[in-house]
């Protein structure tokens, strides 16, 4: 996984074999709060949803990198690659001992695609927040609790997602009426491939 800094990518992993990886809310609060720990010294949050069998973040990479190891060329892998890994192994182990489980919970690889402009990343940072009410898990996108949509809304004072950076650099309307109706445009298909790889 190549990440660089100052950049946004849309990083995501699931399930293997699309199972579960929250099997109740303290799961999903747990989740979270390795989010804080693992990923902000490295990252802001511009959105995030987890979802039953999988997650999403849009995230801005801060400036920092590794040099490589003594005696290699190059340089080495941003720190969000390990702190990446990190989080869900350590993660894996507690929910392995919680389900009486063995074997890893996620998918091998996590994926981390470049969102290259502005216009994509105001796409994908809607696309992250509708994924609940695209599978039926909720009838607004208020309802879902485990995503940074409420916090944009003003409904829940969070400190993940860092909105005023999210704002600048997405052009949000600052209105929530207008937020809110955007918030629901659809989002044609084709632009949501650019979002995978």
């Amino acid at each position: 996984m190549k990440i660089e800094p100052h950049k946004i990518y849309h990083i995501y992993n699931k399930g293997n074999n699309r199972t579960p990886i929250y099997f109740n809310r303290e799961n999903y609060l747990f989740f979270l709060r390795k989010m804080r720990k693992h990923i902000l010294p490295e990252a802001h949050f511009i959105s995030y949803c987890l979802m039953p069998n999988h997650f999403h973040w849009l995230v801005f990479i801060k400036g920092t990198r590794q040099t490589a190891p003594s005696g290699q060329t190059g340089e080495g892998q941003h720190p969000m690659t390990q702190k990446i890994a990190t989080l869900l192994s350590s993660y894996t182990q507690a929910i392995n001992n919680q389900e009486n489980r063995e074997g890893s919970l996620f998918r091998q690889k996590t994926k981390a695609v470049e969102i290259k402009n502005l216009y994509d990343a105001l796409r994908c940072f809607h696309y992250i927040h509708q994924n609940p009410l695209k599978a039926g898990l909720v009838s607004k996108l208020e309802e879902w609790e485990f995503s940074s949509f409420r916090d944009f809304m003003g409904l829940r004072n969070g400190t993940l997602c860092d909105i005023t950076l999210a704002t600048k650099l997405l052009d949000l309307p600052d209105v929530r009426e207008r937020f809110y109706k955007k918030s629901y445009n659809s989002i044609d298909p084709s632009a949501i491939k650019k979002f995978y790889k």
